[in-house]
């Protein structure tokens, strides 16, 4: 692919595209957002993108892979706004007990998280693909902890900055700009590693779960909800492959790996592993609804802006709605894809889910050994 198909999301591009918007409220709504975009560029990053699902080019693996860096960061790029949105300022899901709202079972859901990584007040702690910090914050409110966020998205970087201000958290986190196939620690400097949902984005996992124990020190724990294929994934089965293709087409993912691969990775970065299991298929009390009930809510909810959102109703509504935003020119032009993508994403969760081929809280934890 020629250089001029391709707009590389560099942080000089990222300053340009998001340039205008209101960056001293982080709860700025999503039309403000939209309609302060650099029309041109948020067009060409939607075309960016795209090229990788349906140019013939680079419409494989292989190059999705080599260039995962871009495909992820330019996906970010599009639909961080959307995700703060829709789901709020942690993007990940949660099993749901019965009465417990789902911003409640997301802090559940990461305190379980945070206690298998030994997190303790005063330690220094790594979150590897941090997203806006939702879940920094709350381990710096739950365990007193020195949480230093690593993220690869300029744009991401910039709203977790702003919420660590609104949260007054600037001396107990940091977020830094770097690749977490080649991270920017030295070696031996955290006290506790953990990833929530993000590792999936990597293109080798063995790559990024060595970085993880890399800057570990020794006696360290390591812990991760992974973004995994189950053992009922059939790669013969062309229903099953359509379901992984749009769940990485959706989600910006260049390959989505088996749950087998993830737990071999976690022993080949040297883990002492003492906790591996799939908490979306375990079934006990406080666990009852399942975690794509978030994506399933059927006709209408009126839980809040982010359950109306991911409603059969709000979905129309939304999608209408930035429609509408497109044509009279406040949102730019591609927009209306940016929203089908995530549609994608929504539905092929869910039937993944139910096939049972799929999870997003595959559980690893692991220790650095001392010697």
């Amino acid at each position: 692919m020629s250089p001029s198909q391709i707009l590389e999301p560099t942080p000089e591009l990222s300053k340009a595209l998001h340039a205008n918007v209101v960056s001293d409220q982080a709860s700025s709504s999503i039309i403000n957002r939209l309609k302060s975009k650099n029309k041109e560029l948020q067009t060409q990053s939607v075309n960016t993108y795209q090229r990788f699902w349906k140019d013939s080019e680079i419409n494989n693996e292989e190059s999705r892979t080599d260039m995962y860096k871009t495909l992820t960061n330019t996906y970010y790029n599009l639909v961080t706004d959307f995700y703060e949105y829709g789901w709020g300022e942690s993007f990940h899901f949660a099993r749901r007990s019965i009465g417990e709202t789902q911003r409640e079972s997301i802090r559940r859901h990461e305190h379980i998280l945070f206690s298998a990584a030994r997190i303790a007040p005063g330690m220094k702690v790594l979150d590897v693909g941090c997203g806006v910090g939702g879940p920094a914050r709350e381990c710096v409110r739950l365990t007193g902890a020195h949480i230093t966020g690593l993220n690869n998205n300029d744009y991401q970087i910039q709203r977790a900055n702003i919420y660590a201000a609104k949260h007054k958290q600037e001396n107990f986190s940091t977020f830094v700009k770097g690749d977490f196939m080649d991270m920017p620690f030295e070696d031996n400097s955290f006290d506790a590693v953990y990833a929530i949902e993000a590792t999936c984005h990597a293109p080798v996992l063995e790559g990024v779960y060595s970085q993880m124990y890399r800057v570990l020190k020794p006696g360290g724990y390591f812990a991760i909800y992974e973004w995994c294929l189950t053992d009922n994934f059939d790669e013969n089965n062309a229903e099953h492959k359509k379901l992984a293709l749009d769940i990485e087409h959706g989600d910006g993912i260049a390959k989505l790996f088996t749950a087998k691969v993830a737990l071999q990775a976690a022993k080949n970065a040297g883990f002492e592993l003492e906790i591996v299991t799939d908490l979306a298929h375990e079934t006990v009390a406080g666990n009852e609804i399942p975690w794509f009930a978030a994506l399933d809510i059927g006709v209408v909810s009126f839980n809040g802006i982010q359950g109306f959102a991911r409603s059969q109703v709000g979905r129309v509504f939304t999608t209408n709605a930035v429609k509408l935003l497109e044509k009279v020119g406040i949102a730019p032009a591609g927009t209306v894809q940016v929203q089908d993508v995530l549609l994608t994403a929504a539905d092929a969760l869910v039937a993944g889910a139910k096939k049972e081929i799929f999870t997003p809280m595959y559980l690893i934890v692991g220790r650095k050994p001392l010697n």
